[in-house]
């Protein structure tokens, strides 16, 4: 690892600050670290200056507000997600996509904007690897180990995102506030979080000099449930092999709004509007969900070595419609 300075920012207006006296990509912000750190050390990331914004307190809170809306600062722990009562009882869905996201001590430390913004798991960006992603011309995942790799096309990128948190946002329809020394600005957390492109090979979409300050939940309807499932190749604490996060609101027996949003299967969380659309208009049944779980499916173009995680994630997609309209177990 190169030598750097290293500057400890109270505020985000002082972190914005910063940023703003240069432009060429050689200042990171941290705060958790728990991915930049390993990036750096592995060089997969060079930087003149890290900008510490770990001490800035306003950016740290998770509450609700009068309306029902929830705003969350960047710097909220993923653990104080998990540990939040409220939050459990109002919105399980989020404690649920945080539970098995990492180690304690890494949920301790990590952060929501971190969580959002982490990079590429595949071992072929984080190996020795001229890989697309880094700038080279070949995704080795699509002819070489590519068990753990996406199963949709979306470029040339076949990494899968690893963010947990990321479908449970989605699916409820969160925005991410973003400030910089022109101004803050609101945008999707779907529209955040965008596939690799020629132009801009990275898994998120921040202009230079920005810094993400805040996650906000729209109020949701009081008929509403939202389930975040998980499948790991180990029993906990593990990437997710395919996740799916599903919110429905019903009217007595009738969909009234829904969302299904799918993680570990892109190189973005993949919303699935196809089956949202079925749903909506019409009674949940069993037989409508399994529909459902296929369109989830749809377009699926597996690699070699995981085909598993078709069948599996229309499984996954499955379950959580089910769960999420009180459905499961079947009777019967």
């Amino acid at each position: 690892m190169r030598p750097f300075e290293h500057l400890t920012v109270q505020a985000s207006d002082d972190a914005i600050a910063a940023l703003a006296t240069v432009d060429d990509g050689s200042t990171r912000l941290i705060a958790g670290g728990t991915d930049l750190l390993p990036l750096l050390k592995d060089n997969l990331v060079t930087v003149d200056r890290l900008i510490d914004i770990k001490p800035a307190r306003a950016l740290r809170h998770l509450s609700f507000e009068a309306d029902g809306s929830l705003r969350i600062g960047a710097l909220t722990t993923l653990a104080e997600i998990e540990r939040s009562a409220e939050l459990a009882e109002r919105l399980p869905i989020l404690a649920q996509s945080v539970a098995d996201a990492a180690t304690s001590q890494l949920r301790a430390m990590a952060t929501v904007g971190g969580n959002l913004l982490q990079r590429s798991r595949c071992w072929y960006f984080r190996g020795p690897f001229d890989c697309w992603l880094k700038g080279g011309e070949t995704c080795y995942a699509r002819n070489g180990e590519n068990k753990y790799a996406a199963i949709f096309e979306q470029g040339p990128c076949r990494s899968a995102h690893p963010s947990d948190l990321a479908p449970a946002l989605i699916v409820l329809d969160a925005t991410v506030t973003v400030e910089s020394a022109s101004g803050a600005r609101e945008l999707p957390v779907a529209e955040l979080l965008a596939p690799p492109t020629a132009e801009e090979r990275i898994e998120y979409r921040l202009n230079p000099g920005e810094l993400i300050t805040e996650i906000r939940i729209p109020a949701q309807s009081e008929h509403a449930r939202g389930v975040y499932l998980k499948a790991m190749d180990r029993r906990a604490w593990a990437f997710a092999l395919a996740s799916a996060a599903a919110q429905l609101t019903l009217d007595g027996d009738i969909v009234t709004h829904a969302r299904l949003v799918l993680g570990g299967v892109a190189n973005a969380p993949w919303r699935v509007t196809a089956a949202e659309a079925l749903l909506e208009g019409q009674s949940l049944t069993p037989a409508l969900a399994i529909q459902a779980a296929e369109l989830a499916i749809q377009g699926a173009s597996p690699l070699a070595h995981n085909r598993y995680k078709v069948s599996l994630t229309r499984e996954l997609a499955r379950r959580a419609l089910l769960m999420a309209a009180n459905m499961w177990p079947e009777e019967g």
